[in-house]
């Protein structure tokens, strides 16, 4: 019974970890598009200018590109923190849970011979 529980507990966990990663790189996806496009205009107005002016807008697009660089580094490294934590859970799962994993694969396995003989 406390099996069945930890497993329940586990398994809603993972889904929500899964749930909370597609959340923040879609996030993550939009921020760096919004940051991407705003130094490309700033950069694209500068061309036009000389002087002060464009110096200003130029350093300015450059700052835009190092923040998104930055935001893309820390995503990275969220990303493969929670891929681990995840790797791990699976891990546990399996060990758990070994003849429900080899069921899931063979399923797996058979839905992917019927469709690749389909062809």
């Amino acid at each position: 019974m406390l099996e069945s529980i930890r497993a329940t507990a586990n398994n809603a966990r993972a889904k929500a970890d899964a749930a909370d990663i597609d959340s923040k790189l879609d996030d993550a996806g939009a921020d760096m598009k919004t940051l991407v496009k705003d130094a490309q205009s700033l950069l694209t107005s500068a061309a036009s200018l000389s002087g002060a002016k464009a110096d200003e807008l130029r350093a300015r697009g450059m700052r835009m590109l190092d923040a998104a660089l930055g935001k893309g580094g820390e995503y990275k490294d969220q990303a493969m923190v929670k891929g681990k934590e995840l790797a791990k859970n699976a891990d546990v799962y399996v060990k758990d849970n070994p003849w429900r994993t080899v069921a899931a694969a063979a399923g797996v396995g058979l839905l992917v011979g019927i469709l690749l003989g389909r062809k």
